[in-house]
């Protein structure tokens, strides 16, 4: 047995509670102090039970005068409590013998619970309780997020500890402070440092209005949400300054290039939006620093050409460049859409375009990786497969990210990595390399300009362009706050030809008529989708499923050929079905959301989506964008099905309506925002970890405006402060910005 390390003692082991903490991502003291209660209980008073108001929560102290355990209509507790002023039953269905001991006949307690009345009397469900006794608190009693395995009272320890100990300083210059009072209005007093707002909402005195601290209007959640908002806007203006300060290769059309041959191959004319973005990405692409652009346009505006053009300007200077989409279809409909474009354009170069996925066969993927590494695939379509550290670029200069929400932050900042660290460091002076937060810069360092050969190499490292792409349009205050370190370019405008796509709204009692209408449609010699949100039947949700769908619509249209498309399946299988409806051979395709994006058949006018209540606004809206795509008047149907008995949740309706009413992508994505708000609308930017807790986009413009300015002030007047003040606030999210 060997012995221990000399000098090395073993890491005490944690308990439940403090995994639990860390797991909550509190881990820092000021991590606790920023843990704010999601409500409050009053617990400074008591209440005579006459004097409760039914529906009211209260707080009772009396004697507990009967405890039973009765099995009708099923096993419960019944406590009978009695203040002196009236009795109250206490009830609860789930108790132990903890709960019986504390609650023994003649103990007197403290109740809290909401008062119910009824043909019994006064009654409480689960309230909490604890022997009476002791001085009653002078503050409002916090509850905060937590975990199972978390109790509140530990946490409310832990939470007082890490206030206590936090260095909650001033960050913010008096200059910024004043300016900051002037946005933040508190009738009650001078604006709340962030020592007395973090008190304040910890532990708020009784006679404060809870409304005020619930809708998190008063000044001191003002205060915090301004500090917030700041700190976030100086860590995305930092990202932008320290990617301005790396190195990329500066990319130019060449007169008579690939650029110039592939516009005069398009068998259609670019639109002025997909001109405009064009140019501004050329630009981008000239200069000497890692482009980081967002192309946003509504479903099918074009933004494939877009990413096409822009990759035949990299390519044609002698780089390679990187396409990467979420699923196989996507990427395949792309490769097959570039290979048409590009690949006759290449092929005299001695270049191809490369394909490269998860399911490819071990000879096929080792001939691509070479053709990869070797720089004779100027282009590389394929899905996350990308990424994987097998894939190495010989001289990659253009990432290409298309519908980027569906990837996380990690994954976006493998694709960037691909050129691997260091690239053209030896042309960047040492001050160049510091911190986002050290300062002015000097000048940039002379372009590299592209070039072929091994003399280009980019394989000892490097920054690539980066252009995102999104169907999802980003409304303005979510550009302005989570994309403040971006580039936005906005196609805004669709092709010629599109023919506008009406929208009906359908019970499921009415499905009938629907299939009726496949039928004519099919007939006529157009092509439908069908829809649905599960692949096999679940015990826990009704819902229709498609394997069930497909046999159920095969039977009632005898002589259509209704093909099964679901993630289930293998890549060839998927593959042969979308070939047989691309192809016309297939009158209905019956899919889940596999075919969300990206999938391209002119001759679909029908879009029938079943279950529409369960899917979310922008998830409609990108499989309504599958049709509408040929001269064909096309329709998109949303089939709901309300609860048993009951009716459709307000969220869902108001998606269903927003859905009828308008086609627009950018009024589709706004409403989005109304509906569930920034931070589920970005999905916490993708990341798993939301950027913005206490601040609400909808609702605190005036504040963002504020820090907008006040970053820009900070970082070029007072580096270090604008450096405390993010850490304090992002710790280790700040990464997520970079990507």
């Amino acid at each position: 047995m060997s012995a221990p390390a000399v000098g090395k003692t073993a890491a005490p082991a944690l308990s439940a509670p403090q995994k639990a903490l860390r797991k909550l991502g509190l881990v820092r003291d000021i991590d606790l102090a920023l843990h704010l209660p999601l409500r409050y209980e009053d617990e400074t008073r008591i209440v005579r039970l006459t004097e409760a108001r039914e529906g009211q929560t209260v707080q009772v102290e009396g004697m507990v005068t009967n405890c039973e355990i009765t099995f009708r209509p099923r096993r419960q507790l019944l406590v009978t409590l009695d203040d002196g002023s009236d009795t109250c039953t206490l009830r609860f269905f789930s108790f132990y013998p903890s709960h019986q001991k504390a609650l023994v006949e003649g103990a007197r307690i403290r109740v809290r619970g909401e008062v119910r009345g009824g043909f019994m009397g006064r009654t409480m469900m689960h309230p909490s309780f604890h022997a009476a006794g002791g001085e009653l608190p002078d503050a409002l009693t916090p509850v905060y997020p937590t975990s199972a395995q978390l109790p509140q009272a530990y946490l409310r320890k832990a939470v007082a500890g890490g206030l206590r100990r936090a260095d909650l300083s001033e960050t913010l210059p008096s200059e910024l402070l004043r300016s900051l009072e002037a946005v933040v209005q508190n009738a009650e007093g001078p604006l709340f440092t962030l020592r007395d707002a973090l008190r304040y909402l910890h532990q708020p005195g009784p006679d404060v209005s809870l409304h005020a601290l619930e809708d998190r209007t008063h000044p001191a959640w003002q205060r915090l949400k301004a500090e917030e908002l700041l700190a976030q806007q100086l860590s995305q203006l930092v990202a932008k300054r320290e990617r301005d300060a790396l190195r990329a290769p500066a990319l130019r059309a060449k007169p008579g290039g690939l650029h110039e041959q592939l516009l005069a191959v398009l068998p259609f004319a670019l639109t002025a939006a997909q001109r405009r973005v064009g140019d501004e990405i050329a630009s981008d692409l000239a200069r000497p620093v890692p482009m980081h652009r967002l192309l946003q346009g509504d479903v099918g505006s074009g933004k494939t050409v877009v990413a096409a053009l822009a990759a035949a300007i990299a390519m044609d200077a002698g780089w390679q460049c990187a396409l990467m989409a979420p699923t196989e279809i996507l990427a395949e409909q792309h490769f097959s859409k570039l290979i048409g474009w590009l690949e006759p354009l290449l092929t005299p170069l001695g270049k191809r375009v490369a394909w490269l996925t998860g399911s490819q066969k071990k000879k096929q993927r080792t001939e691509m990786l070479a053709l990869i590494a070797s720089g004779e695939a100027a282009l590389v379509v394929g899905t996350h497969a990308v990424i994987q550290d097998q894939v190495q670029f010989q001289n990659l200069a253009l990432a290409i990210i298309d519908e980027q929400h569906r990837f996380g932050v990690a994954q976006r900042l493998a694709l960037r990595s691909k050129m691997g660290p260091g690239a053209f460091e030896e042309t960047q002076a040492p001050e160049r390399r510091r911190s986002g937060f050290a300062g002015p810069r000097g000048p940039p360092a002379l372009p590299l300009e592209g070039r072929s050969g091994d003399a280009n190499r980019a394989s000892d490292g490097g920054e690539p362009h980066l252009l995102m792409m999104t169907a999802t349009p980003i409304p303005r205050t979510l550009a302005m706050s989570y994309y403040a370190d971006l580039d936005v370019s906005t196609i805004d405008e669709l092709p010629p030809g599109r023919t506008p796509i009406v929208t009906k709204v359908m019970s499921d009692q009415r499905r009938d008529e629907v299939v009726e209408r496949i039928g004519a449609q099919v007939a006529e010699g157009r092509q439908v989708y069908w829809v649905c949100p599960l692949i096999e039947e679940s015990e826990a949700l009704d819902l229709s499923n498609a394997t069930q769908t497909h046999a159920d619509l095969s039977e009632a249209l005898p002589g259509v050929l209704v093909g099964l498309l679901h993630s289930r399946m293998t890549s060839p299988e998927k593959k042969a079905v979308m070939d047989m409806f691309k192809a016309g051979h297939m009158g209905l395709l019956v899919s889940t959301t596999v075919i969300e994006v990206g999938v391209d058949v002119p001759n679909a006018s029908l879009m029938v989506i079943e279950h529409a209540e369960r899917f979310g606004l922008s998830q409609l809206h990108q499989l309504r964008g599958r049709v509408g795509r040929g001269a064909a008047a096309s329709a998109c149907v949303l089939i709901y099905s309300p609860p048993d008995g009951g009716r459709l949740s307000e969220t869902a309706r108001e998606r269903l309506k927003a859905m009828s009413e308008t086609n627009d992508g950018f009024e589709i994505a706004r409403r989005d925002l109304e509906i569930r708000g920034p931070g589920e609308f970005m999905g916490s930017r993708q990341s798993g970890a939301a950027m913005l807790r206490f601040a609400d986009l909808a609702t605190d413009g005036h504040l963002l405006a504020w820090a907008r300015e006040a970053a820009v002030q900070m970082l070029a007047r007072y580096p270090e402060a604008a450096e405390k003040h993010a850490a304090r606030w992002l710790g280790s999210k700040a990464e997520f910005l970079k990507a």
